[in-house]
């Protein structure tokens, strides 16, 4: 039975139960008369805040739990494929070794070029008058991105075959960049580009226009293309408009090849800003890569536990617990998982594209990365001429774009993965413990607990000695002032935006500890005088709450509601969030010891701006968002670090 059958039945089950305890729940409540329900109701907000406490402490150790438990394989599903008219692997491919012979002698002209340094308009004028030569129209588009630090400029070739048999409303394209993600050059990838154009034009059957594309340096080189295909160019570049284009483009698929043979084909698939392609492409591509091309697939270039290299890379990852555990086939099997799922974190949480075919995303476009993993053998163009033009002939049998699949979802293995119910609530649960404590806060700001000397009972004989009587003590509402709490807030924030600008100048070396140094300390200073002024100005405590009790509710719900909102959008960066602001937020309190609240406001002073020591990952960063408009450089400054701070203000400040 197809793994899709065999979730049905445990899905309508998990479902009526579901249903069944939500009906319950809501019969409980609704017994009874109006006066019998608002009792009961009362007596559960009582029990909630009772055990308020208890309940917070149960929401954090369940959810970080669950994201420990993601790598279980009982979390995840096979994967299969929706879309009925894929149809993968169904077709005899053509893919002869007179292509690979063709795709040899591009080699040794592209090669060439690189040997001789060419430029990129030269390069460019080259591929352009290659895809003239086999009869297709092709096109050279220049462009050049202004950055604080550097102008970025190239030249990027593309090439329009038309479909012979359609209107040419629908294309599809194969791509190839200069530089591979390994920082190599991508010789083989281009090579390939080109014998398949060469190949492909000679065929009738597709449904589809193809658009070749070589493009110039890495990323920047596409983002400057596909901006013009798509009539949005960059506000910071100049990019020759496209002469030649083509209808709406629906799949994509670039090629990564940057050694002499490969063993595997890995797969790349995470775009900007964490955006994921609809996991039919993904699944396709590998039932064709296994029965057509004869190609085992990887996620990135993870070895399985099965392979030696994979086994080599899982130890190294336990290498800290005992060797006898890690052997254990369990064990291995978690670590393979855990390397996929952080790997995925780490490109969706910073929002970078895995590769070329991230910058597709953001167009609708579902796109993936084929890179070919370097080794001694034995695969070639052969296999590789053969799996892509499968792949092709699958993506031109689409009527619709890519929808019946997922687009949320987590990769555990090539051939398994987590649906987003079955890791969405793992952060979910921390923002509502998040939430729960900063409502918490906030009604601890509205009342007090003082001496009630009016119920103190009198002497009862005048000159005779009694036992002084035990105060009474009631508590009082007093006034929630916000005005203080919103000014520390309103300039940690504006603090944030000036530690933006300053990492974004051209001037700013992050890896000159001369001035990172001194921008930390100064934004760490910086926040503190306006809560200073705003504690000294306050009322007494029995009249006003504190600032820092306000201080905390604001921003704990602020943190949780981030947490929340970016779950559904980007669950790697809600997940990295709910790990660094959980409980940090949560353990932030007063102290009358000013030693104390020196060291606490340190200690989330080092958590808010630690990573400004690493330079490579804060220039990465700016020029992600410079170039690309990748959010997380002005997200970490302009909300992560202010959180922080806020909850180091809380610390600081005695009651």
């Amino acid at each position: 039975m197809p793994p899709r059958q065999q979730d049905q039945p445990e899905r309508a089950l998990a479902g009526r139960g579901i249903g069944a305890l939500r009906n319950r729940v809501r019969q409980l409540l609704a017994r009874g008369d109006g006066s019998a329900r608002v009792r009961r109701r009362m007596k559960l907000t009582a029990a909630i805040w009772r055990n308020l406490g208890v309940l917070r402490f149960t929401l954090f150790a369940v959810g970080y739990l669950w994201l420990l438990a993601l790598p279980l394989p009982q979390l995840g599903t096979g994967t299969y494929i929706d879309e009925n008219a894929l149809q993968p692997s169904q077709v005899n491919t053509y893919w002869s070794w007179d292509d690979v012979r063709r795709a040899d002698k591009f080699l040794e002209e592209v090669e060439s070029l690189r040997d001789r340094n060419a430029s990129s308009a030269e390069r460019a004028a080259y591929f352009t008058t290659e895809f003239a030569k086999l009869g297709i129209p092709s096109a050279t588009q220049h462009y050049s991105i202004r950055l604080e630090s550097q102008n970025l400029t190239g030249s990027n070739s593309y090439a329009v075959f038309s479909a012979p048999r359609t209107s040419g409303i629908e294309a599809m394209i194969i791509s190839a960049s200069w530089k591979s993600l390994t920082d190599g050059y991508n010789l083989r990838g281009v090579s390939a580009v080109l014998s398949l154009a060469a190949f492909l034009k000679q065929y009738s059957h597709w449904s589809k226009d193809i658009i070749f594309v070589i493009s110039d340096s890495y990323l920047d080189g596409m983002h400057a293309w596909l901006s013009a295909y798509h009539g949005s160019p960059p506000s910071n570049a100049d990019v020759e408009p496209l002469s030649i284009s083509s209808g709406v483009v629906w799949t994509a698929l670039n090629i990564d090849y940057p050694g002499h043979s490969f063993s595997h084909l890995g797969v790349f698939r995470e775009g900007l800003n964490g955006r994921l392609p609809n996991q039919d492409l993904i699944n396709s591509f590998r039932v064709i890569s296994h029965h057509t091309g004869g190609v085992p697939v990887l996620l990135y270039d993870h070895h399985e536990p099965t392979d030696f290299p994979g086994r080599e890379t899982i130890r190294h990852f336990f290498s800290w617990i005992p060797k006898g555990l890690w052997e254990r086939g369990e064990v291995m099997d978690y670590g393979y998982r855990a390397m996929n799922i952080l790997r995925q974190f780490g490109y969706q949480a910073r929002g970078r594209g895995s590769g070329v075919h991230g910058l597709f995303h953001q167009y609708r476009i579902d796109a993936i990365t084929l890179f070919a993993v370097p080794s001694n053998g034995p695969h070639g163009f052969h296999a590789l001429g053969r799996t892509i033009e499968s792949t092709l002939r699958t993506m031109s049998n689409l009527l619709e774009r890519l929808h019946a699949s997922f687009f949320f979802y987590i990769m555990a293995t090539p051939s398994s993965f987590l649906k987003i119910g079955s890791y969405l609530p793992s952060v979910v649960l921390v923002a509502t413990a998040l939430m729960f404590g900063g409502l918490g806060e906030w009604v601890n700001a509205g009342w007090v607990e003082v001496e009630d000397e009016s119920l103190t009972p009198p002497a009862e004989k005048k000159g005779v000695d009694a036992t002084p009587p035990a105060l009474t003590k009631k508590w009082v509402s007093r006034r929630r002032d916000l005005l203080g709490a919103l000014v520390v807030v309103v300039n940690s924030h504006l603090i944030g935006w000036n530690l933006f600008v300053v990492i974004s100048r051209s001037w700013f070396d992050p890896s000159r500890l001369e001035y990172t140094i001194p921008l930390a300390c100064w934004v760490a200073l910086m926040v503190i005088p306006p809560a200073v002024v705003s504690t000294k100005s306050s009322p007494p405590a029995a009249e006003a709450a504190p600032l820092p009790i306000i201080l905390k509710a604001i921003t704990m719900w602020m943190a949780s509601t981030l947490i929340s909102v970016t779950s559904v959008l980007n669950f790697s960066l809600a997940a990295l969030l709910a790990v660094t602001l959980g409980l940090p937020l949560t353990f932030a309190t007063p102290s009358r010891s000013l030693p104390v609240r020196i060291a606490k406001y340190s200690l989330y002073a080092a958590l808010a701006l630690s990573w400004l020591v690493f330079d490579v990952g804060v220039k990465q960063a700016v020029w992600d968002w410079q170039v690309l408009g990748v959010w997380f450089a002005p997200l970490v400054c302009l909300v992560y670090v202010p959180l922080v701070l806020q909850a180091g203000v809380v610390s600081l400040l005695t009651l």
